[in-house]
């Protein structure tokens, strides 16, 4: 049992299982209502750095919202998946310079970097177009480098964001059913909450890890 203000309830959609809805309450709700912020309209480049438990939806949102998508991730594993996902495009950062490619894709509206590497979020100012946005979900542990004429000489400018409100709860969890976007996720049972934690951990969980109250584990 638990008590709760009504106040911070959210309805879920029939459509959705709870395993399905978990995910969609934290990193969904994060790239969505990101991507609805920042200022991005249908037919723009946007950029999605990082493909893992928060890009990997990002990358379906912005899709589904008629975004050209530019994903950026480490490793040409992750090509693949990234256009499964929904990407136009794939950088592979640890071959290409993500700056160059936008640049020459005509510049990115809005990037929206989901990783705390904040040396690899700083140079990518540079690929932003006049007006550009560069949306921080990721919440990494040193300062963004960044020049005031890469500010200025644009009009761009720097946002962070972080989840929402139980309406924009319900917001995300209506899209997500209506435009099909779901997370991919595994599953433990609660008695294993640690074994689940240090799977996390490792980086081996593709893409979330959701508790259950059942004894089952499952793959997706």
């Amino acid at each position: 049992m638990m008590i709760a203000r009504a106040t911070g309830l959210v309805a879920i959609p029939d459509e959705l299982a709870a395993v399905e809805a978990a995910p969609l309450l934290c990193a969904g709700l994060a790239t969505f209502n990101a991507l609805r912020k920042s200022g991005a309209r249908a037919g723009d480049l946007v950029a999605i750095q990082g493909i893992g438990g928060l890009g990997h939806l990002a990358v379906q949102y912005a899709k589904r919202m008629g975004f050209k998508v530019v994903a950026i991730g480490r490793g040409s594993d992750k090509a693949a998946h990234a256009l499964v996902l929904g990407a136009h495009h794939y950088i592979d950062a640890k071959v290409d310079d993500p700056v160059a490619l936008l640049q020459q894709f005509g510049r990115a509206q809005v990037i929206l970097t989901t990783i705390t590497d904040s040396a690899a979020v700083s140079p990518l100012m540079a690929a932003l177009a006049p007006q550009g946005r560069l949306v921080i979900v990721g919440v990494g542990r040193e300062p963004l480098t960044i020049l005031p004429s890469a500010l200025v000489g644009g009009e761009r400018s720097v946002q962070g964001t972080i989840t929402g409100t139980p309406y924009e709860s319900e917001k995300t969890l209506d899209f997500s059913v209506m435009a099909d976007v779901r997370a991919q996720v595994e599953t433990m049972p609660l008695e294993r909450a640690w074994d689940a934690y240090q799977r996390v951990k490792s980086g081996d969980v593709k893409f979330r890890m959701v508790l259950t109250m059942d004894d089952q584990s499952i793959a997706q």
